[in-house]
């Protein structure tokens, strides 16, 4: 999720687990727990694109990390606020279930997070877009408004409660959305006589009414989306696999890395004598021109006897275009 969301719920975290002792220390050192994960964004600038994006979401965001590193934040802050003289033991609960939750939301996501490491086992919800104001807001109404309340207040409790629980029960909405959605374009699959081996499906940006689709057949990946305020038949737009163009390239170890990485949902393409892989996990972005492209592609570059990924910078995008869009397709077909 993005950052704002993960300190608002690390804020939230931390005054459930310490807020009666501390009052708005709790929220200013759970919005601190709940941040730290995301630091290994940092390892882009020391590494390569592929290492970095097999990293993102990995050790960080794992149970080893939790428990290696509560303790050492715990001694670390209560050597801070010796005043409270609370121990270390309290300040490391605080921070593990902030550095927890961090991945355990993130579980909820397309890109997903890499809990169980070492073991490489990831989970991917696919319930929740990165950024879902219906999820943050209201949560963050209920941090601010806590603020304000005295750390021993009925009331203060009684906002952070409603606010962990309206956050929680929205993805558990969203997980029977994503499942009704699933199972209202498979329906459409089987009446349009379309053979298919596998679906991916995922909310669209900013809401969970409106959900893309790829759907892996033969030749060719379909792309269609749906909207729970549809009418009309559901469209599929077809993109060909082209993998007897690309064996050659596939074959370097730095390709296959982005393969595993995209769970096996890519296009590889050749445009101007130049080389794409394009994960096809984030969907397209539409242009004014009523083209699109998609939403991470990787330039793919030969050296060495080796092939390397540097990813497209995104063009420049009409923010109020996309939202009108958006907006426009939410509302049904």
């Amino acid at each position: 999720m993005d950052s704002l969301t993960q300190i608002v719920l690390g804020a939230a975290v931390g005054e459930a687990v310490l807020g009666k002792k501390i009052g708005n220390k709790a929220l200013f050192y759970g919005a601190i727990g709940g941040t730290i994960p995301d630091l290994d964004v940092l390892i882009g600038n020391f590494t390569d694109t592929i290492t970095a994006i097999e990293l993102h979401r990995g050790f960080s965001h794992s149970i080893v990390f939790c428990v290696l590193m509560a303790p050492v934040l715990g001694w670390l802050v209560n050597s801070i606020e010796r005043k409270h003289n609370l121990g270390w033991q309290p300040w490391a609960k605080l921070f593990f279930w902030c550095l927890f939750t961090h991945p355990l939301l993130d579980a909820f996501t397309t890109w997903g997070t890499q809990l169980f490491w070492p073991f490489k086992t990831k989970l991917a919800f696919n319930t929740i877009f990165v950024i879902d104001p219906l999820y943050t807001l209201p949560f963050l109404t209920c941090c601010i408004g806590l603020m304000f309340c005295k750390r021993n207040s009925k009331l203060r409790k009684r906002l952070n409660t409603i606010g962990l629980t309206l956050s929680t029960n929205y993805l558990l909405v969203a997980l029977v959305l994503k499942f009704v959605a699933h199972e209202k374009i498979e329906d459409e699959l089987n009446k349009q006589g379309i053979a298919y081996t596998a679906i991916s499906t995922r909310p669209a940006p900013l809401n969970t009414v409106l959900w893309n689709a790829n759907i892996d057949t033969d030749d060719n990946y379909l792309i269609t989306d749906y909207s729970f305020f549809d009418s009309q038949p559901l469209t599929f737009k077809k993109y060909p696999k082209n993998r007897q163009l690309s064996i050659a390239i596939t074959k370097h170890l730095n390709v296959q890395r982005l393969i595993t990485i995209s769970e096996g949902w890519y296009i590889i393409e050749q445009k101007k004598e130049q080389w794409y892989f394009n994960d096809l996990r984030f969907g397209l972005i539409p242009k004014k021109d009523g083209t699109s492209f998609f939403t991470f592609s990787y330039l793919l570059k030969e050296k060495d006897d080796n092939i390397y990924a540097t990813e497209v910078p995104k063009t420049k995008r009409d923010a109020r275009f996309l939202i009108a869009k958006l907006w426009k397709r939410i509302k049904g077909n």
